[in-house]
């Protein structure tokens, strides 16, 4: 049965799969599951790599996440999403063992890497991971494409109808083109502030 804890834990990312501590030989790999069954297959591995004895071999696992407003009912709300979805880094020291275990674990479809052959990525990719992960710094999941037709929903220039030129998603921020006395004017718009035109 698979532990809800890292389900229910938004913030939780980084998880331990052994409580010995991994030694120079150990380097990081990505693994592939299926869409969503990320945390479980990182339950599933805690109770493998105990049953097989693999402690030794399989040290932690990682799923990136990063934190996105979003846009729902006409308000702003802070969530968290998988920055790769189907993906699960694992720090391990590749065996003939430990190789089957983790390739064999339900939900995995198998190691990234060059062929049959499981390519590690770097230490400096990691911790780029780890901190995109960690400083929360929610960017905002935008509806809006360039050059889409909206209109202004509030403000000054409500019910006016304009050309989105530009995003800023950090700021969920739009530039939108309105025709204002025969000239396109530049009008800086929050993402709350417009509504796409069908």
């Amino acid at each position: 049965m698979p532990n809800n804890s890292t389900k229910t834990n938004q913030k939780e990312f980084q998880f331990k799969l052994s409580q010995k501590e991994p030694g120079i030989d150990a380097a990081w790999y990505v693994i592939n599951t299926y869409s969503g069954h990320e945390y479980k297959v990182i339950d599933a591995l805690k109770t493998r790599i105990k049953t097989m004895g693999l402690d030794e071999f399989i040290f932690q696992a990682i799923v990136p996440i990063q934190s996105k407003m979003v846009i729902r009912r006409g308000t702003k709300v802070k969530t968290q999403e998988k920055t790769f979805p189907g993906y699960v880094l694992i720090q391990m020291i590749i065996t003939d063992d430990s190789w089957v275990t983790v390739r064999t674990t339900q939900g995995v479809t198998g190691f990234v890497g060059i062929g049959s052959k499981p390519t590690p990525i770097s230490q400096k990719d990691v911790d780029n991971i780890i901190k995109i992960t960690v400083e929360d710094k929610p960017k905002f999941q935008t509806p809006f494409s360039l050059g889409d037709v909206v209109k202004i929903t509030n403000g000054p220039f409500a019910d006016f109808i304009g050309t989105i030129d530009s995003i800023d998603q950090e700021k969920g921020k739009l530039r939108v083109l309105v025709s204002f006395f025969e000239r396109e004017t530049p009008v800086e718009l929050d993402f709350l502030q417009v509504s796409k035109e069908l």
